[in-house]
């Protein structure tokens, strides 16, 4: 992942699952993500993009779901996934006064992939999410424009960059430089192996809560950065979640309900002003679009298999949040406003992550 020092980096291990090749979403067969940044003084901001499948996504639809954790945010698009079961576009993350920008940049994607959209058959559902990036950027100049969109789209790809980058340009996490971060991990079962890959756009949090393998590390940083006792948590997190396990709806909703056991194990309380939510989907089955002659067959896994998902699905979200913090570097931004880099901290006050033995 283009030579970044991730968490693993610093002796840190999460969990107990191998994770895959790049331990990134994109471990899970056909997914690719892509940025624009945008990072000029006030300009402090961007858009990844999440490609579910290399085909069309309209025309050969899969199995997702969302769910709410906390509700302060402004997604788009997750009422009809929710009731359909169905994801149908790419995913277009970016700050929250760009999502409309975004939705008709990703409804004219489709339309011009799809020229029955809107003619021989119905519309199309865009999904958008969103994180306050207004510290660090001027969100009020709206600097992301449809171009932007399709260039993110156009630079999708296998592998990526993360910390302070497209959507998580301006994004702050523990109260220090935040963004993009991503981790997988793989699922043995007596039928097969498959992937849990998990991307996340983090922009939550205090530094005192914050937590690396049950160590306080935010508050070791938060004594030596900050004079004052007062701190609050303000933001918010989006979590993507892509798997190639066979899944129903149903399934995949009770997987991505356990992404907020890593969350919490950062030390995320959820706050009141946290818009937190989660997207999930299943690369295994391909839905048509139009309706097939015989009915359509999906298998699923047993119920008595989901606990693998569970564990696997929290690890990976655990580990992306701490590889958005890690990668993340010292932004200055709108009026001056800065956040500094975790990375950097750790050198300045010799902190040392590992857990002794």
């Amino acid at each position: 992942m283009y030579n970044q020092k991730r968490i693993r980096d610093y002796g840190v291990d999460i969990g107990k699952f191998e994770t895959g090749q790049h331990n990134s979403i994109t471990d899970v067969d056909g997914v690719t993500v892509g940025h624009v940044t945008l990072s000029d003084q006030n300009s402090q901001t961007g858009v990844t993009a999440i490609v579910p499948h290399q085909g069309n996504l309209f025309k050969e639809k899969l199995i997702a779901s969302s769910h709410v954790i906390n509700g302060f945010g402004k997604t788009m698009g997750t009422i009809q996934m929710n009731e359909l079961g169905a994801l149908e576009t790419p995913i277009i993350l970016t700050n929250t006064l760009s999502i409309g920008t975004a939705a008709d940049a990703l409804i004219e994607y489709m339309l011009e992939q799809n020229p029955e959209i809107g003619r021989t058959t119905g519309t199309v559902n865009p999904i958008i999410g969103e994180c306050n990036d207004m510290l660090l950027n001027d969100v009020r100049a709206r600097f992301v424009t449809e171009q932007h969109v399709f260039k993110a789209l156009e630079n999708a790809s296998s592998e990526f960059m993360e910390g302070t980058v497209g959507a998580g340009t301006g994004m702050l996490c523990y109260s220090l430089k935040g963004g993009i971060g991503t981790a997988s991990r793989l699922m043995k079962l007596e039928h097969g192996s498959y992937k849990m890959g998990v991307l996340v756009l983090a922009n939550f949090g205090m530094l005192s809560d914050l937590m690396i393998n049950g160590k306080p590390v935010g508050k070791e940083l938060k004594d030596a950065l900050l004079k004052s006792n007062e701190e609050k948590d303000r933001g918010s997190i989006m979590i993507i979640v892509g798997t190639d396990l066979l899944v129903s709806e149903r399934q995949l909703n009770r997987i991505i309900k356990r992404t907020v056991t890593g969350l919490s194990r950062t030390g995320s309380n959820i706050s009141n002003g946290s818009g937190d939510v989660v997207i999930g989907f299943s690369t295994a089955i391909k839905v048509p679009h139009e309706k097939p002659a015989q009915p359509l067959s999906i298998p699923t896994i047993h119920e008595e298999e989901i606990d693998t998902a569970f564990r696997a699905v929290g690890e990976a979200t655990e580990e992306a949040v701490l590889n958005a913090l890690v990668t993340a570097t010292h932004v200055v931004g709108r009026d001056g406003n800065e956040r500094p880099a975790f990375k950097d901290l750790l050198e300045i006050y010799n902190i040392n992550l590992r857990i002794p033995l």
